[in-house]
């Protein structure tokens, strides 16, 4: 039965057969690829659209579960320098009549894991890093101390002195912080304490942080949203 088959379906398949099909009957690759394409555009048009639906949604419930505040520009003697987009702020002021303080402070950084009797689940608390830097002129030599802000304390982690080309002047080989006598770790508490670098700075960090980090999420998602809308106008 198979060599009756196959000559009879070269028949069916051969050109001359083609040529005496209805004209109506003849595939049309260009409007093939056109319908395919319409399609695709159309599933394109739909994703985007989803998308900035779900981005406008997440700013709608940013802006409605806690609006944004807008930040200060003062912290009792320092002036804040908050650039948008950055990751960082740096605060400053005068101490004295030469002495220039610089703090720079990075966004959440880290938490810790602290547990809460009677409710599920641990309760998380976020750490902020920053670095004092307490010169007296472009040609003195600078001390720096690099500290953790916890939602209530200020922790001391380091210090140099470091020379006016900001590289360290001898290296250091002591002891870390932790280690130094407790009457030397509370001068250098007191010390900065004296300068207004405390535990109430550690608190302005954490409140001012949040604000920081709910604006840059927000201006982030209104990026994206942008970015989409300009494609699908460029693609219409």
């Amino acid at each position: 039965m198979a060599w009756l088959i196959r000559p009879l379906r070269k028949t069916l398949t051969s050109p001359s057969l083609k040529a005496l099909l209805p004209l109506h009957q003849h595939p049309k690759p260009t409007s093939l690829f056109t319908s395919r394409n319409y399609i695709s555009d159309m599933r394109k048009s739909a994703f985007q659209a989803n998308i900035l639906r779900l981005l406008r949604k997440e700013i709608q419930y940013e802006h409605e579960r806690c609006p944004p505040k807008q930040p200060v520009t003062r912290f009792n003697s320092f002036t804040i320098d908050d650039r948008a987009g950055e990751q960082w702020i740096r605060l400053r002021r005068k101490f004295g009549e030469k002495e220039d303080i610089t703090i720079e402070a990075t966004l959440f950084d880290g938490s810790l894991p602290v547990s809460n009797p009677g409710k599920v689940g641990d309760d998380v608390q976020l750490h902020i890093t920053f670095i004092v830097n307490i010169s007296k002129g472009d040609d003195s030599n600078v001390l720096e101390i690099m500290c953790s802000a916890w939602p209530d304390a200020l922790e001391i982690q380091k210090l140099f002195v470091r020379g006016n080309n900001r590289t360290p002047d001898q290296p250091y080989f002591g002891p870390q912080f932790k280690e130094l006598d407790d009457e030397l770790q509370d001068s250098l508490y007191e010390f900065l304490e004296e300068r207004s670098v405390n535990d109430e700075l550690a608190v302005f960090l954490h409140e001012y942080m949040k604000i920081k980090d709910k604006t840059e999420f927000i201006k982030c998602i209104w990026t994206k949203v942008e970015f989409i809308s300009a494609h699908a106008k460029r693609m219409a």
